[in-house]
């Protein structure tokens, strides 16, 4: 059926079958970070080696938001719509403020540097949960080469006071992450040492307790193959969709893949947008890729 691979049954009622994998925009070098701005009907994305965010619209293309990005990656909006953004080059988390200045949430942890913020989510309390790998500071291609100060962790910040913990440690390389729709799990991707011969490359789910700031578990939920996943949302059923090497992977709470929307190029990231949120946008390399969906994102409670 085109670019959807039923895997089980269940997945049969998110394919459309009249809907076509669409290619919105080609020619950047590395595409991360997608955020579906409704408000303003267009979506946000990072081109990272580029050192800018452009923007997207159905009505004008594709143009530049901001340039330079500091070398920006993950991105979202918090509870007053304003945008959250990752730096590599700066070693933090940035908020545009709604006169368009920008603000630095959080640089440091115990005194010491962040390494390279990656992804970043907002929970329905208006924390801040973000995952700081040394992805981007280990070349210079996506930020500039710099010395890590601490461990990769996963973070919790409360912007209203400015308090940050680490809330998850035992990581190589955590990387995209997203809350299950009722916020009882988060997800977590690990991506590990890729050199390695038996790399860490899978996601983990991890139980949210009752108090909204603290995690357990953190079992393996899915090893994506091929490739690994960077980025992943949920949809309004609780499944997760995933990047992977050859598209998009959909995978049930169980931790079964179910149906694969197939990418001619790696996929880093997606993200649900448009009027009904039943737009999937597909960042895969040099290459932006839309498919309409017949399930919408989640939504926060």
């Amino acid at each position: 059926m085109g670019a959807f691979e039923i895997l089980d049954p269940s997945f049969k009622r998110y394919v459309l079958g009249n809907a076509g994998l669409e290619t919105l925009a080609t020619g950047f070098r590395w595409l991360e970070g997608p955020v579906w701005m409704g408000d303003a009907d267009c979506l946000l994305f990072q081109d990272i080696p580029n050192n800018r965010t452009l923007r997207w619209s159905e009505q004008q293309g594709v143009g530049v938001y901001r340039s330079p990005s500091n070398y920006a990656n993950g991105q979202t909006r918090d509870r007053q719509g304003r945008l959250i953004a990752c730096s590599h080059r700066g070693r933090c988390l940035t908020r545009t403020e709604y006169d368009g200045h920008i603000t630095a949430l959080v640089t440091h942890h115990a005194g010491k540097r962040l390494n390279a913020p990656n992804d970043v989510t907002v929970k329905s309390d208006g924390s801040i949960w973000f995952s700081d790998p040394l992805y981007g500071i280990m070349t210079d291609y996506e930020g500039g080469r710099q010395d890590s100060e601490q461990k990769p962790a996963v973070y919790r910040l409360d912007p209203s006071t400015g308090a940050i913990d680490a809330v998850a440690t035992d990581f190589d390389g955590p990387n995209g992450l997203c809350f299950s729709p009722d916020e009882t799990k988060l997800y977590i991707a690990e991506t590990g040492d890729q050199t390695q011969d038996r790399p860490r490359q899978y996601i983990r789910v991890f139980d949210v307790g009752t108090d909204g700031r603290s995690l357990s578990g953190g079992g393996v939920f899915h090893k994506i193959e091929p490739g690994y996943c960077d980025g992943m949302r949920a949809n309004e059923d609780g499944n997760i969709w995933s990047s992977a090497a050859d598209g998009v992977h959909c995978i049930n709470p169980q931790g079964h893949l179910i149906g694969k929307i197939r990418v001619p190029s790696v996929v880093a990231n997606l993200c649900f947008g448009g009027l009904h949120k039943n737009r999937l946008f597909i960042l895969a390399s040099q290459t932006l890729f839309s498919i309409f969906v017949n399930t919408r994102g989640a939504q926060l409670p």
